[in-house]
């Protein structure tokens, strides 16, 4: 049946053949039923996606130009991830900020990919997309600390306890305690949790 369509559709522009890879693939990955994102990779228009306002993961140049190396020579190896709820039209970054940049900014990659870029996404709220991000930098051992003590007074102010706090990011309490701390130690101690820390 996809040989048929496939067939039928060989000379089709460009922009329909996204559309039909993109259906075919939502179709399989309803099919299979195994809820994993990268399971359904989806073409979108490069435009039409943005990064995220709090990713703490910084690159440094030279890191970039490998970035750029990698994805010249072994070609987009992960799809971006991103958040089903849209802003303004865009799809935001959850996953892939700097990987986004370089398609985006690097004209040969941008022309290899004749202006698409391959998505996963991630139906979460905004405190947990953060904190996806969060896992995802942590994960491959890159996350500035200072912006992830912003973070995690970002999910405290959320009414996220310290315990699920440290349970989501994979953190112990005294790592939860240390990050409250970066970001002020009146805001890290104002709240009953680590007040009872403090009774004898």
């Amino acid at each position: 049946m996809i040989q048929k369509i496939l067939t039928e559709h060989k000379d089709a522009s460009f922009e329909e053949k996204v559309r039909i890879y993109n259906e075919i693939v939502q179709q399989l990955y309803d099919f299979l039923g195994l809820e994993h994102p990268a399971l359904n990779v989806q073409l979108v228009r490069m435009q039409c996606v943005e990064g995220n306002d709090y990713n703490p993961n910084k690159v440094a140049p030279p890191e970039m130009r490998l970035l750029e190396l990698s994805i010249r020579k072994d070609g987009l190896t992960m799809p971006i991830v991103v958040a089903t709820e849209k802003k303004d039209d865009n799809w935001v970054v959850v996953d892939g900020f700097h990987r986004t940049a370089v398609c985006k900014d690097t004209e040969d990659i941008r022309q290899s990919l004749k202006g698409y870029i391959p998505v996963t996404r991630l139906n979460k709220t905004i405190e947990n997309r953060v904190a996806s991000t969060v896992r995802h930098n942590m994960a491959r051992g890159t996350h500035q600390i200072e912006l992830s003590a912003k973070l995690v007074a970002f999910l405290k102010r959320n009414d996220w306890s310290n315990q699920r706090i440290g349970e989501e990011l994979g953190m112990d309490p005294d790592e939860v305690l240390r990050l409250r701390q970066i970001t002020g130690l009146a805001e890290a101690f104002q709240d009953k949790e680590f007040s009872r820390s403090w009774e004898v």
